[in-house]
């Protein structure tokens, strides 16, 4: 079983993220984790999981990831499991009503991110996910790291 993690990171976070997936499927599964500049078509070749991560820049995905997502040939995710997943500020009662209402009606970039790779041939083995990173830049939420290892650790592979 061949796990590959793709992701893109503006201030780390989403990179920290990436690899406490990847260490949480290491034991049952040879796993990659790359930056999206760093993937070529071969490491596609033989996966069977394919986690792919951005942080919700301006309520999508970084240009990078969309980018990525968009050069996969159609059908080449026949067979793989595929998930996404962004991270993202926290939205509560106290954000400011106009972040509350464009994030209502945008969203994030985990959602669209998972769209497209399940209409590039991808099986969706998990549901989207967002990751809470405390302010703009970080640091992760409490808890976030483990979390993200856990809905990883879930991915049928």
């Amino acid at each position: 079983m061949k796990v590959l993690i793709v992701y893109d990171s503006v201030f780390g976070n989403t990179e920290k993220v990436a690899r406490a997936m990847g260490a949480a499927l290491e034991e049952p599964a040879e796993v990659a984790v790359k930056h999206v500049g760093d993937v070529t078509s071969d490491d596609l070749t033989g996966v069977s999981a394919l986690i792919v991560g951005s942080p919700t820049r301006k309520f999508t995905a970084t240009p990078a990831i969309k980018a990525w997502i968009k050069g996969l040939p159609p059908g080449s995710l026949e067979g793989v499991h595929v998930a996404a997943f962004d991270t993202r500020i926290e939205v509560t009662d106290d954000t400011p009503g106009i972040l509350r209402f464009f994030v209502k009606l945008f969203g994030y970039a985990a959602e669209p991110m998972a769209a497209k790779l399940v209409k590039k041939g991808g099986t969706q083995g998990l549901e989207p996910a967002g990751f809470i990173v405390e302010g703009t830049e970080g640091p992760m939420g409490e808890g976030e790291l483990k979390r993200a290892a856990a809905w990883a650790a879930r991915m049928p592979i």
